[in-house]
């Protein structure tokens, strides 16, 4: 392991919301850690990431059924005044469930497996149509006050979702994370013009369009690849027909004429879109790492955003 003395690259930092919580523009997801990235494979990425300056680590109790949470706990134990790690609440046994009881119990267990006293971010995974929105707010408050999360958010919400909870929490809610990239821009409907309203920012998940971005499918499927895993072929899968196909296309010729990668590209356009403060990219091998990474030094001409927003639109 790099010691805390490391020099750390200059990777911007963005605050999250209205809050002074600041997070490096590219996050480093860890769903694949202690499942298909092993530990030695994670530490390294770990490595990488804070070699190049990132400071923001996004994890659950759901990636690998805790493996996540524990393979990071070890990494982050001699700077985790230096660093920024966000898990999730409200799913319990695999079903939605954010009532108090349930966020409580899997907050406490997710800080035993981190072997933290605290999380910097927390939020709740989705929307829950069976429990009292006030229950669950209320929880969140508890949370803040007694420090065992320093701010709090959501995921995957709809607009009207989003703006509907941060109208009666009684406490800000600072972001939403919710998937955005070249092929997913639902986002761009209505939420981001709830999150500016509710000054809350956007915490973008698989920029990469689950990988497909990366142009790795363009003409077959990878046997080391995600979409050639049983339990990860459904998650890859949705962005795998001809209209994304089509968009990926576009991301390809961009980043031939810039002569950079097309994740570089793809990860450049999300990371600078509005309200965005930062792209968690989930690489699983410190190789595919280090090729996002170099998206930290690109800035895409405005003619080339353009473009890219107009082939990749889905309206």
């Amino acid at each position: 392991m790099v010691s805390i003395s490391r020099k750390l690259a200059d990777m911007d930092y963005r605050f999250v919301g209205k809050s002074g919580l600041r997070v490096s523009t590219l996050g480093l997801g860890t769903l694949n850690w202690g499942r298909d990235t092993d530990a030695a494979d994670a530490a390294s990425c770990y490595d990488l990431f804070r070699e190049a300056g990132g400071n923001f680590f996004d994890t659950s109790p759901g990636y690998g059924a805790g493996l996540a949470e524990k393979t990071l706990a070890p990494l982050i134990a001699g700077e985790r005044d230096e660093v920024v790690v966000a898990t999730k609440v409200g799913v319990n046994a695999g079903r939605v469930d954010a009532s108090r009881g349930s966020i409580f119990s899997s907050l406490r267990a997710s800080l035993k497996r981190l072997e933290t006293d605290y999380v910097d971010l927390l939020l709740v995974q989705s929307w829950d149509d069976c429990v009292p929105i006030s229950e669950t707010l209320s929880a969140l408050a508890t949370i803040q006050q007694t420090g065992l999360a320093r701010y709090v958010g959501w995921c995957n919400l709809r607009a009207w979702q989003f703006a509907y909870l941060a109208a009666r929490s009684p406490i800000p809610l600072v972001c939403l994370q919710n998937e955005y990239s070249l092929l997913n821009r639902d986002i761009e409907d209505a939420a981001i013009d709830a999150l500016d309203f509710s000054g809350a920012s956007l915490l973008a998940w698989a920029p990469l369009g689950r990988g497909v971005l990366t142009g790795k499918y363009a003409t077959s499927t990878p046997p080391d690849s995600r979409a050639a895993a049983k339990h990860l072929a459904g998650y890859v899968a949705p962005y795998l027909d001809e209209a994304s196909r089509r968009k990926v296309d576009a991301v390809i010729t961009a980043a031939n004429g810039l002569e950079r990668s097309p994740a570089e590209v793809a990860l450049a356009w999300v990371r600078d879109r509005p309200q965005v403060s930062s792209a968690i990219v989930g690489a699983r091998t410190p190789a595919q790492l280090q090729i996002d990474l170099r998206a930290d030094t690109l800035t895409l001409p405005r003619q080339i955003e353009e473009a890219l927003a107009d082939a990749t639109s889905h309206l």
